[in-house]
């Protein structure tokens, strides 16, 4: 688990939360796919699923357009995580 003190500038940058604007992942349900759990990118406000669902949308997300930060889409969690330093902090 990291340090309090641990936090890239990616994770510093974002000042406003983006939240999830409906509780789907907007791929899944192009393809009729089912998810687990959904993330929201902090830098477009796309809403996708994790890596524990099946398509793994959000981390392609990540690779495809380098959006580095999301949060936890999910009722009650308020964290977010930068794909590219991998750390976590809460909000």
């Amino acid at each position: 688990m990291m340090q309090e003190d641990e936090i890239c500038q990616h994770l510093a940058a974002v000042t406003d939360i983006k939240h999830p604007q409906d509780y789907i992942c907007e791929e899944c349900v192009k393809t009729h796919s089912s998810w687990m759990h959904l993330r929201t990118c902090q830098t477009c406000g796309v809403t996708l699923c994790c890596d524990s669902s099946p398509n793994t949308h959000m981390t392609k997300h990540f690779h495809a357009t380098g959006h580095p930060v999301v949060i936890s889409a999910e009722p009650g969690e308020r964290w977010l995580w930068c794909y590219a330093d991998e750390l976590v902090t809460g909000y």
